[in-house]
């Protein structure tokens, strides 16, 4: 068996990231086997000039779009999320942590449907704080979108790029 292609199989079918020792267990490799596999399909991603990286979020490594090719699959994927429930994810991820109560005041209270979609999709958390949630984003969060990082300095910033993109487009 062919590590690289075990492990890039693995990481083709998963819509979610994956532990190298997740990888080791399901395919019967070693972890070194992994570590290596996943270095080697990393290097050759970027030699290639692909479209698709291999991306490292937090312990799990995923298949990721790079961010200048974006736009084109999104002409080719379904739209899971409306763009209300959309808003509202990033004004939670900009200002996170963020109350429910203060996002009510800003956005209505749409905001409530919106944080439920956005915790059924695990997108997003809330943990109780006096009489509120106090809101913030999952690694899930940063997976779905592509962003390379999960810190909230990591996703503030993506989001300003995204949003400085959009404006000079």
């Amino acid at each position: 068996m062919d590590a690289r292609g075990a492990v890039e199989a693995a990481l083709f079918a998963s819509a979610k990231g994956l532990r190298v020792i997740d990888i080791a267990n399901q395919t019967g490799l070693t972890e070194e086997a992994v570590r290596v596999a996943l270095k080697s399909l990393a290097i050759e991603y970027e030699r290639m000039g692909s479209a698709i990286t291999i991306a490292k979020i937090d312990a799990e490594y995923a298949f990721q779009l790079r961010s200048e090719y974006a736009h084109y699959a999104e002409k080719f994927s379904e739209i899971e999320i409306a763009k209300g429930v959309l808003r509202t994810a990033a004004a939670i991820a900009y200002n996170q942590p963020l109350l429910q109560s203060e996002l009510f005041r800003t956005l209505g209270a749409r905001v409530y449907d919106d944080v439920r979609k956005l915790m059924e999709l695990d997108l997003i958390t809330g943990r109780h704080k006096g009489q509120t949630l106090e809101l913030t984003t999952t690694k899930k969060f940063a997976e779905y979108f592509g962003i390379e990082g999960t810190s909230k300095a990591d996703i503030k910033k993506w989001i300003e790029r995204v949003d400085k993109k959009g404006h000079n487009e």
